[in-house]
């Protein structure tokens, strides 16, 4: 059975509708489709606080096509919330009355906390990250948290955004030198008296529209061989490049750039000043994306998914790949087997365990969970489609690096195809961490092969190594005779890399 939930989020610059759907046996919504609508609420706010009638009637026409594609798609729940322009209107319960009768969505009004903690619980149920500031920039108001062993310590919502900068400092359609600087003192002193962010060294979180839009040109600029955003990672000299490229061009030549949607062109350096603000005055390590924010955070909590059980995030993430591709767990555990019985052998051999320490063992043991998954799409191809399928798939919990990382083992099919996957990476690993990954990536191979009639055989495997040469010492309960076929194809693989022999031996016990 299918849950479909759709999320209304009327913001300050855009108004949203994002509709989900999970399986029965699912952690995960999917997005079955996402529909902006560039309403600029913000615009529309008087200078008595009063959201004017043409703005009304903005809104309305929006949330009217909405409710046309809610029904089209069937959905059971709609969740419809307004943040900051709705939130500072002091018609506000006109609007919400006017809204419920004309579309028949009911608004829920979110408070400064709510949208705080909504950004928050987002980040920390799809980030395996124990301490961090985030940052959630909308058109008309700024949410900051502090989070530490991944619970909330700290919120403000502060009364700026990428929009309300735009029409309170900037006359034309681009800022100035002169209106750059004043943005920056005004941002700067907002900024001065959330004293809990001061000096942390540790990452901030961005999300909403003006990060995606700041991650994404950033990754036009350097041709970032990855697709998505969630997790991305900038260092904060990357914000000042980017400023620096796009502070001279014209109101039409932004308009241009790739990366960069036209509803956030002028509002793009703005934003970048308040990044960077941020990241100055917390002597931000990192500036970290997170395509996953409000939404997902009301989603989270209408799942009633909180961070204490969310504590390995990537092993859901890994088991969502594991569902997708229809990989029989219970066949994979005596590859894992296999697999974790040769690293602890191997780890103990001085030359070849020096590349291993221990918690490479949780690497091994997803690797095998999801090696050559991509068999799922063509057998012949499959090393090629697992590597592309890894990499461009977000996995809750792993960084960019790090995804690429498992990918690299999981498609593991010899040196040759290895040098092709890491071209485009190889500055992201040191020589010996790409052989650590060859390693591993051999040792499924091999664990593979040693269960290739997928009954259990191999009961104890103990490597005798004798100078340049191993003796591997195989025990089985049956027949062996595929299995050690597959083994003395496989065993190449190590030996090429290890430049040792290996002589495979097995037995019957």
């Amino acid at each position: 059975m299918k849950d479909r939930v759709a999320i209304v989020d009327i913001g300050s610059n855009t108004v949203r509708l994002v509709i989900y759907e999970r399986e029965e046996d699912r952690r995960e919504y999917r997005e079955l489709d996402n529909i902006k609508i560039a309403a600029r609420l913000r615009i529309y706010l008087n200078g008595q606080q009063f959201l004017n009638e043409k703005g009304i009637r903005v809104l309305i026409d929006s949330l009217q096509t909405f409710q046309a594609i809610v029904r089209h798609y069937n959905v059971a729940k709609v969740i419809c919330v307004a943040t900051a322009t709705i939130r500072q209107a002091r018609n506000q319960q006109e609007i919400m009355q006017q809204v419920q009768e004309e579309t028949g969505f009911m608004i829920k009004m979110l408070s400064e906390y709510e949208e705080a903690y909504y950004g928050y619980l987002a980040v920390v149920s799809s980030m395996d990250i124990n301490e961090g500031i985030t940052i959630d920039m909308g058109g008309g108001s700024t949410e900051v948290t502090y989070f530490r062993d991944r619970q909330l310590v700290q919120y403000e919502s502060l009364p700026f955004g990428s929009l309300s900068l735009k029409l309170q400092f900037v006359k034309g359609e681009v800022p100035t030198d002169q209106e750059n600087e004043e943005i920056r003192k005004f941002v700067q002193s907002q900024f001065e008296h959330l004293q809990w962010i001061n000096d942390k060294e540790i990452p901030i979180i961005a999300m909403g529209g003006s990060a995606r839009s700041i991650a994404q040109l950033h990754q036009s600029l350097i041709h970032y061989p990855l697709s998505g955003i969630h997790q991305y990672e900038m260092s904060i000299l990357n914000l000042q490049e980017i400023k620096e490229t796009i502070e001279p061009l014209s109101w039409n030549e932004l308009q241009k750039i790739d990366g960069i949607s036209k509803d956030r062109a002028d509002t793009i350096l703005p934003a970048i000043e308040v990044f960077q603000a941020i990241c100055d005055i917390s002597r931000a390590t990192k500036f970290i994306l997170s395509r996953k924010g409000l939404r997902e955070g009301l989603l989270y909590n209408e799942m009633n998914k909180t961070n204490e059980k969310c504590t390995s995030l990537v092993d859901i993430g890994i088991q969502e790949i594991v569902k997708d591709f229809h990989i029989d767990e219970h066949e994979r555990k005596y590859m894992i087997e296999n697999a974790k019985q040769l690293f602890k052998q191997i780890k103990h051999i001085s030359d070849a365990g020096n590349l291993l320490d221990d918690d490479d063992l949780e690497l091994v043991e997803r690797g095998a969970l999801i090696f050559d998954v991509g068999k799922y799409v063509n057998e012949e191809s499959s090393s090629q489609h697992t590597f592309y399928l890894l990499t461009n798939r977000t996995i809750l919990g792993l960084s960019h690096r790090e995804r690429v990382q498992l990918a690299l083992i999981a498609s593991y099919k010899g040196k040759g195809n290895f040098r092709q996957y890491i071209e485009p990476f190889k500055d992201w690993f040191t020589k010996e961490e790409q052989k650590k990954i060859s390693l591993i990536g051999a040792l499924l191979k091999i664990a593979e092969g040693l269960n290739i009639t997928k009954r259990n055989l191999v009961k104890d495997i103990e490597i005798s190594p004798q100078k340049d040469t191993w003796v591997m010492n195989i025990k089985c309960n049956d027949d062996f005779k595929p299995e050690k076929y597959q083994m003395e194809r496989q065993k190449k693989y190590i030996e090429k890399l290890l430049k040792i022999s290996v002589i495979p031996q097995f037995y019957l016990y």
